[in-house]
C-alpha cells in the first residue's frame, strides 16, 4: 500500500573525533556553501539516528549545528556538504552573536516522518518535491487516496500534495490533451479508485479526500502543497455540492446557481474567489493571479522572502531561511495567489506585487504552507519537458524553500508568539 523510498546512505556510527578538538560541526548556508541541498539531507540523517542538532535562524543563510562525529564528516564528505568545525570557544562565539541579534536557535529534535500524496504510477521527475527528497536523500512514503480515506495519513507528520487538481476535473487537460493515453489512464485509474472507495464519481472521492486532509491538518499534520494542489484543494473544500467541484470535469455544465453554493468557511486559506466554470478556459478560479494557460496569462517575474524576526516570528523565519531573498519566479497551473483572495490571518512569506507567491497559516493544532507554481528550476515548465537534474542547481534558493518545510516540523514545541 505504501511504498518506502530508502534514503541512499544512513549515518551509524556515532564516534566522537580523534583529537577532541572540535565539539560541533557548523553547517553554513550562505552563499559559501557548496551544496545547500543536500545539507538538509545531512541534518536529517543525524536526526534520524537520534541526534541533535540545531538551526541557527538568520545566522549565515540559516545554518545548521550538528555534533561532531566522525560519521556526519564523513557523510557530509560523501554529500559534498561544506562543514567547519567548532571549538568551544568558537561555539561560544557563535550563540552569544545569536543572542545579541535578530537570530534564533531552534533546536531540531527528531526526524518527520513524511508522507507525499501522489499517484501511483508517477515519477520522481513529476513532483518538484520528490526530485528534492530524492537528491538531499530524504527517505519518504507514497500515499494515494486508499490511504487517505482509510486513515494512513495518521502515521505521518508531514504531508506534501503532488500537483493534484482536487476538483475532479483533471486540470481541464481535456482541452488540449483529450486522447492521450497518460490522460486516459489517469481518468481510468481515478475512477476505479472512486468505485473502489464507494463514491459516486471522482469529483466526490477527491472532495472526500480533501475533507481527510483538511482533517488532518487540524489535528496536528503539517501540510505543504505545490502547483495546483493549493487551489483546487480549497475549492473543493469550500464547495457545498459536489456539483461546484465537478464543475465541467465531463463537459457539462454545473447548476446555474453554482456561485451560491460556496461556504469559505470551510477552506483554509482563500476566500471569495471566482470559480472559472467556462469550459474552454484552462482555469480554476481567479485565485492564481498569472492564469497560465489563459489569454490573460501574466508575465514572470521575480518574487521576494520577507525577512522575518527569528526571536519573535520563529515558524515564519524557518520557513524564509535562504541565502537569497529575491528569488526568480516560475510557472504552474497555479503559479500565485491574489492577495485579495487571502483571509485575515494568512501569512504572507513571498511577494510578487499584488500576487503572494508563498503562504502559510494554521488550523487548529496544525499548519499548512503553499507555494505557487511547479518546479524552481524549470520556470516555463510543459508535460513531457526532460527531468530537472538537482546536481545541476545544488545551490537552488528555490528549492531551499521546499527544504525549509521539510525539517519544519522536527523544530522543538514551544510556545510562539506568531
Amino acid at each position: 500500500m505504501r511504498r518506502l523510498v530508502v534514503s541512499a546512505w544512513l549515518v551509524l556510527a556515532t564516534a566522537c573525533t580523534s583529537d577532541g578538538s572540535a565539539q560541533m560541526l557548523l553547517v553554513p548556508m550562505d552563499r559559501s556553501q557548496a551544496n545547500h541541498l543536500k545539507a538538509y539531507g545531512l541534518t536529517y540523517a543525524v536526526l534520524e539516528q537520534g541526534g541533535r542538532a540545531e538551526w541557527l535562524l538568520n545566522f549565515q543563510g540559516g545554518s545548521f549545528l550538528l555534533p561532531d562525529t566522525e560519521a556526519t564528516r564523513r557523510h557530509a564528505a560523501l554529500l559534498g556538504v561544506s562543514i567547519q568545525p567548532v571549538a568551544v570557544a568558537d561555539e561560544a562565539r557563535i550563540r552569544g552573536i545569536v543572542a545579541a541579534s535578530n537570530m534564533e536557535s531552534v533546536v531540531l529534535e527528531k526526524a518527520t516522518k513524511i508522507a507525499i500524496y501522489t499517484p501511483p504510477n508517477s515519477a520522481p521527475w513529476d513532483d518538484a518535491v520528490t526530485m528534492a527528497l530524492e537528491y538531499a536523500e530524504i527517505p519518504y512514503d507514497q500515499v494515494w487516496d486508499d490511504d487517505v480515506m482509510e486513515g494512513g495519513l495518521d502515521d505521518y507528520e508531514w504531508l506534501h500534495l503532488h500537483h493534484e487538481d482536487f476538483t475532479g476535473q483533471y486540470s481541464k487537460f481535456y482541452i488540449t490533451y483529450a486522447g492521450a493515453p497518460w490522460l486516459e489512464d489517469e481518468v481510468n485509474r481515478n475512477e476505479e479508485a472512486a468505485r473502489a472507495l464507494g463514491f459516486p464519481n471522482v469529483p466526490a472521492l477527491k472532495k472526500g479526500v480533501s475533507r481527510a486532509i483538511r482533517d488532518y491538518v487540524e489535528a496536528g499534520g503539517f501540510l505543504f502543497a505545490m502547483c495546483s494542489a493549493p487551489e483546487t484543494l480549497e475549492l473543493a473544500l469550500a464547495a457545498t455540492s459536489v456539483d461546484i467541484a465537478a464543475a465541467y470535469s465531463d463537459g457539462t455544465p454545473p447548476d446555474p446557481d453554482a456561485g451560491s453554493k460556496v461556504d469559505w468557511g470551510l477552506a483554509m486559506a482563500f476566500q471569495d474567489a471566482q470559480i472559472q466554470v467556462a469550459p474552454s478556459v484552462n482555469a480554476f478560479s481567479d485565485i492564481d493571479g498569472h492564469q497560465v494557460n489563459t489569454p490573460w496569462k501574466k508575465e514572470l517575474g521575480a518574487f521576494t522572502l520577507f525577512d522575518f524576526s527569528a526571536k519573535f516570528d520563529p515558524v515564519p523565519a524557518m520557513l524564509t531561511q535562504n541565502h537569497e531573498s529575491v528569488l526568480r519566479d516560475f510557472y504552474g497551473l497555479t503559479t500565485s495567489f491574489s492577495v485579495d483572495r487571502l483571509k485575515p490571518g494568512v501569512v504572507q512569506l513571498g511577494v510578487e506585487g499584488a500576487w503572494a507567491k508563498y503562504i502559510h497559516g494554521s488550523l487548529g493544532e496544525g499548519t499548512w504552507t503553499y507555494y505557487g507554481g511547479h518546479d524552481p528550476e524549470d520556470p516555463e515548465h510543459q508535460i513531457g519537458d526532460p527531468p530537472t537534474d538537482l546536481a545541476l542547481h545544488p545551490n537552488s534558493p528555490g528549492y531551499r524553500i521546499i527544504l525549509n518545510n521539510v525539517l519544519f516540523p522536527a523544530a522543538k514545541k514551544k510556545k510562539l508568539k506568531t
